[in-house]
């Protein structure tokens, strides 16, 4: 069965593919890989959030039908990320260890923000141990993924708000 996938895209480090669009254009392409593009929102220059010490990221959004189960497509994009240089290895003392702090600078960032209708509370047992909840746990919260997924998925519907994309986004543009 084929279900759309809302994924996020990131990047504010350059590599050897060259700055932080070109980065973005190989992730694309490389999931691409995965099924069928169906949009790929404009790329939004935006401040860090949290650890601010860092260049500015390149942030975008896409929409991927494929036929890939959310685990499995979530190792897919982990693995993209591997591939293209990204480390997502925890680092509890950056300074110390000389590492890239947890959500410091990356050449590529990919999210898997919904996937149709799906709702998972957590899912064990990815290489890096790392949980899959979905919907995105922090999506509401972020200026920077809502945009560019509204530019292309407005009444794409959170399962566990009942809201759309662009209400969403227009609760975090209220004063």
């Amino acid at each position: 069965m084929r279900r759309i996938a809302a994924i996020a895209l990131g990047s504010n480090l350059a590599s050897p593919r060259g700055d932080r669009e070109a980065n973005l254009r190989e992730a694309i392409a490389r999931v691409a890989k995965l099924g069928e593009v169906r949009a790929v929102s404009s790329f939004h220059d935006t401040a860090p959030v949290g650890y601010a010490d860092q260049p500015n990221f390149l942030n975008g959004a896409m929409l991927l039908a494929t036929e890939l189960e959310p685990v499995e497509l979530m190792r897919a994009l982990l693995a993209i990320e591997r591939a293209m240089g990204r480390d997502r290895a925890v680092v509890t003392d950056a300074a110390q260890s000389g590492a890239a702090p947890i959500k410091g600078p990356r050449i590529i960032d990919l999210d898997l923000l919904l996937m149709d209708n799906v709702v998972l509370a957590s899912a064990r047992g990815m290489e890096d141990q790392t949980e899959l909840t979905l919907p995105h746990p922090a999506m509401a919260e972020r200026r920077f993924v809502l945009e560019p997924l509204a530019e292309i998925a407005p009444n794409l519907v959170d399962p566990l708000s009942g809201c759309t994309v662009a209400q969403l986004l227009a609760r975090l543009n209220q004063p």
